[in-house]
């Protein structure tokens, strides 16, 4: 399995195979690796409060369709707020960084400056970025 890692402005373009992007997340979580792009589908596993510090950044716990959860990160001062629930299926592309707890997803948005794709958070058919 190959990783991509992005850089400041270099971005590998994906095809949208969610089960190739849990692949990719797995091997990143297994070697310990970050800075990887990824498209995963799975449920919203609980809702956490929202990070107000600094930037600020809608939070919940996600469990990807393996049983994998992950922590996502989404910035809320450059993305519109998810209306999201638990139990909810959504569609996320955003970039892995890896922790023993099982990794965070961020980068779940556009890019302001226009150097990468960027991410989004896909819920009813409905893209936030």
């Amino acid at each position: 399995m190959q990783i991509f890692q992005s850089r400041q402005s270099v971005e590998p373009e994906f095809g949208g195979d969610s089960s190739a992007g849990v692949e990719m997340l797995m091997a990143a979580y297994e070697s310990q690796q970050s800075k990887v792009w990824v498209e995963v589908s799975g449920v919203v596993h609980k809702t956490l409060a929202d990070d107000n510090k600094g930037s600020r950044h809608q939070r919940f716990i996600y469990k990807l369709n393996n049983g994998h959860t992950v922590l996502v990160a989404h910035n809320i001062d450059l993305a519109p707020y998810v209306p999201l629930e638990q139990g909810d299926a959504l569609n996320i592309r955003g970039r892995y960084e890896w922790n023993k707890k099982g990794g965070v997803l961020h980068w779940t948005h556009h890019d302001s400056k226009g150097h990468i794709r960027g991410g989004w958070i896909e819920l009813d058919g409905k893209q936030y970025k």
